[in-house]
């Protein structure tokens, strides 16, 4: 029994390496070693440039934004009080803060270094302009109520491609 099982042990040790004797040589050339490449050059880092021009667009926020909401809050107080004529004049003295404020993010981005954070510029005064020119938001704002409701998730809206930049840059 002792000698049946030493043979079937030593024919498990000994198939796998009469197994690799008996392998085909291979006639492909050795690989080639191919050097590394050198690396790319660092991306450029804007973080400085950035942060001068988001501190510049802190003036869209306390200047042409401040005015624009005033002007909302005049618009939802006319409505509410039913002066017609006066809603309309306030409307479009709204719109125009707002195209004004759409203008400014353009021009405080439009000299960055970095290409995406002009791009997101470009974006954010773009939603501005769309916003002052179909009024969609000012016909849903009839009231003080609205107007608390619905200001500040749309500034977030319009503001979303450049404050991402901005916030990353502090």
């Amino acid at each position: 029994m002792r000698r049946a099982l030493l043979v079937v042990l030593a024919g498990g040790l000994l198939l796998p390496v009469a197994a690799c004797d008996n392998a085909k040589k291979s006639t492909a050339a050795p690989a080639v070693s191919v050097a590394p490449q050198p690396s790319l050059p660092p991306l450029p880092d804007y973080s400085v440039d950035t942060q001068q021009h988001c501190a510049q667009l802190q003036a869209v926020y306390s200047g042409e934004l401040r005015d624009f909401g005033t002007a909302m809050g005049k618009l939802v107080s006319l409505r509410e009080a039913k002066q017609t004529a006066d809603a309309e004049k306030a409307e479009t003295d709204a719109a125009g803060k707002l195209k004004a404020a759409g203008a400014k993010v353009r021009q405080d981005t439009a000299t960055a270094r970095d290409p995406d954070f002009q791009a997101a510029g470009e974006t954010s005064a773009a939603k501005f302009e769309q916003s002052a020119t179909d009024r969609k938001y000012f016909d849903r704002v009839k009231t003080l109520t609205d107007l608390n409701n619905t200001l500040q998730p749309q500034m977030a809206q319009w503001l979303t491609p450049v404050s991402s930049f901005c916030q990353s840059a502090s």
